[in-house]
């Protein structure tokens, strides 16, 4: 695919749950649970509960088939966890199985929040598809895997893909595997925590001219304002990775959010939100005390 300049193709609206997200629509904001439930279904519940309560749209975790994400050389290498010794118990310690994603839909449901997941292998999907998800979202590390996205693709289910660690031309090969139907993309910098020279937020409104999709922006660095500026920017959609404690044992804790932090994201997109306005410049009908009070020549009034 082609760099396109010049685009005036406006994004496309995404509907994932009956929620339209999109150009015009308020801004989707994604708690990000992944791994960081640390193989607890307890602790995945009170994460739930606190996306619930900061009012944001939807959880999202993550979902492998360790055989098959990880090599075998990889799955044994020394590495000291709470599940053993080896590489492989941690990662087969932080999957959740069917009984657990069970009560993760039920409790969903009951809360009335969305939930979905990022699936690293096409048996994932498979897996996932018995709980009816709204959408998938594919990883930026996936982003390169034709087969991945194909078999996503195949759900007939709209897609989010992450794009960290991505050139363009490797996006555009994804978009054009994948098709612009029913797709976001977001911008991402896919380091933990990322600094904030790394965020490159001028690559939204780039990314959707170029693409003419919606762009949301995934971020993974340790504040607030720069994922607000996302939203100003044009994010149609955010994410970010939520903890109880960022001193909590994982590996995603650090470059996540408190509770306290994800409830000010999305008080603050909101607030940004009422604050955008029409662009229509007018005087508004609280400003004319204001007028008669501090204004001392009125503009009816011809001066000498």
């Amino acid at each position: 695919m082609k760099q396109q300049t010049g685009s005036t193709v406006s994004p496309k609206v995404v509907n994932i749950a009956g929620r339209p997200v999109g150009d015009g629509q308020p801004c989707y904001v994604i708690a990000e649970i992944g791994i960081n439930h640390n193989g607890d279904i307890d602790l995945a519940k009170r994460l739930i509960s606190v996306a619930h309560a900061a009012g944001c749209d939807a959880v999202k975790f993550q979902k492998r088939t360790v055989d098959v994400v990880y090599s075998a050389e990889e799955l044994a290498k020394p590495r000291e966890n709470p599940f053993g010794p080896t590489n492989g118990d941690l990662k087969r310690g932080l999957e959740l199985d069917y009984y657990d994603y069970q009560e993760i839909d039920a409790y969903c449901r009951a809360g009335k929040i969305t939930w979905f997941s990022s699936c690293w292998d096409e048996q994932s999907v498979d897996f996932m598809e018995r709980f009816s998800p709204p959408c998938y979202k594919i990883a930026s590390a996936s982003l390169t895997d034709d087969n991945l996205l194909r078999h996503t693709r195949a759900t007939g289910k709209p897609v989010i893909l992450s794009t960290g660690m991505s050139t363009l031309d490797q996006i555009d090969h994804a978009v054009e595997v994948l098709g612009k139907d029913n797709l976001i993309l977001l911008h991402a910098c896919s380091t933990y925590p990322a600094h904030y020279e790394e965020l490159n937020l001028k690559a939204i409104p780039l990314m959707r001219e170029r693409y003419g999709v919606p762009v949301g922006y995934s971020g993974h660095e340790t504040g607030i304002a720069s994922t607000v500026a996302a939203a100003v920017l044009g994010a149609c959609c955010i994410e970010r990775h939520i903890t109880l404690d960022r001193s909590m044992w994982g590996s995603d804790h650090a470059a996540s959010l408190e509770p306290n932090g994800i409830s000010r994201i999305v008080r603050d997109i909101r607030l940004v939100e009422q604050s955008m306005g029409d662009g229509v410049k007018r005087v508004y009908e609280r400003e004319h005390p204001i007028i008669k009070k501090l204004r001392r020549v009125d503009a009816a009034q011809p001066q000498k």
